[in-house]
Order: C-alpha cells, then structure tokens, then sequence
C-alpha cells in the first residue's frame, strides 16, 4: 500500500501479508485474526482493536488506545510509542503459553538504524489499563515508567523466557526495518543484558483472577463496544 490508505486497513484479515509504505490512519487491523502487517510509519487510534492474532510491525509511532480489547495471540512490535491506553482491557492469555504480547521499544531510529531514546518510552498514565491477560515489554533501560502509569497492571523483572519469547520477534524486526538487535540492547554506547534494558508489565493476580471468577465477562464487554 503507497499513499494514503484510509481507515481501517488490514480489518479482519485471516492469514494475508500487507506492506504500508508510509502512514496509516484510523482503526488499523480491527478483529485481526492472521497474518502479518508491516507499517513504515506511524499509525492512526485505535489500532488492532479487538484483534484475535496476526504478527504486526511498525516503524514509528501509534496514537491512542491501540491493542483495546485484543484476545488470542496477537504478536506487535512497536518502534516508537503511543499516546495513551496501550493495550486497554488486553485479554490474550499468557504469553509463555503461545498467547499474545506486545513490544514498546520508545525510540526514534535515524536512516542507519541508530536509536535515540525518548524522554519516556510511554507518555500517558493508563498503560495495560485493566488488562486481563497477556504482557508488555517496553524497553525502558533508564528506568523512567513508574508504576502510577499503569492501571491494573504491575512491572515485573524480564526473565530468560520472556527473552526467549521476544527476542525472535526483535530480530525480524531488524530483518524488516534494519533496526539491529544490538543496538536496541545499547544503552549510551554501552552493550547491556536484556534484563537491564527492558521491563514486563503484566495484569496484577488480582485482576486476573476477577475475570476467571466471571467467565464470558470479557466477551459480553467487548460485545458491548462493538
């Protein structure tokens, strides 16, 4: 896709590739259930709204409230950041178990694939709002997220299988936009541990456990919305 594409692109797409040669606009990849979306820009609200699944990649920035009511195993990488209510009432399982995460690495990249970091990897104050299930991993190696930006959800460490789940997303996302694994591990000119570099903001037991409490709770909302 090359100009501008309109809203609602990818919208429920099963299995299909696309390619967005610049920008996107509004409510990208609705009910996305599979396949993969490459954008080399940045992106409009509402982006994977009450997506299912599918790998999805993006340059630059999202605007708010991208990931809302998502389920299943949407995998997501995002380059840059997002205004605010990433992945809002996340439900997608645990993403040791083969369910759905996303990726926040915070940073602007020059035509070489060089990061600068920005001030915040995350703007806004309802990060993984009441989220159910799933997970977050935002690069944030100054450690600048504080846990009065998250509404629901709680920072944990970054473990060796959460590395081990991420780290071949990281690389295809240096194959798609030339972004270097190791460059997004260094942190002013120095090479870190994962561990160091990016945290894991996960739904807090207790809201967790409210929505196993009230099966089908989740669905009757996300109905609701639609």
């Amino acid at each position: 896709m090359y100009g501008s594409s309109g809203d609602y692109l990818a919208s429920g797409i099963d299995g299909a590739e696309i390619v967005v040669h610049g920008s996107a606009q509004d409510q990208v990849a609705q009910i996305m259930k599979d396949g993969s979306l490459v954008v080399r820009s940045d992106l409009g609200r509402t982006f994977m709204y009450a997506a299912k699944g599918g790998d999805v990649f993006v340059l630059g920035d999202a605007a708010g409230r991208p990931l809302v009511n998502a389920a299943g195993r949407p995998r997501v990488v995002i380059n840059g950041t997002c205004l605010d209510y990433l992945a809002e009432s996340f439900m997608a399982g645990d993403p040791l178990n083969g369910r759905g995460f996303a990726v926040l690495s915070g940073a602007v990249f020059d035509e070489d694939g060089h990061p600068t970091d920005l001030d915040t990897p995350y703007p806004g104050g309802n990060l993984f709002s009441l989220a159910s299930g799933g997970a977050v991993y935002v690069r944030d190696p100054h450690g600048t997220l504080t846990g009065d930006q998250l509404n629901g959800g709680e920072l944990a460490d970054l473990g060796p299988e959460d590395w081990a789940l991420i780290r071949p997303y990281l690389k295809a996302n240096q194959r798609i936009f030339g972004i270097p694994l190791k460059r997004l591990l260094t942190v002013q000119g120095r090479a870190e541990r994962p561990e160091r570099v990016h945290r894991k903001i996960r739904p807090r037991p207790s809201i967790a456990h409210c929505h196993r409490r009230r099966p089908g709770s989740s669905e009757r909302r996300e109905d609701k919305e639609r």
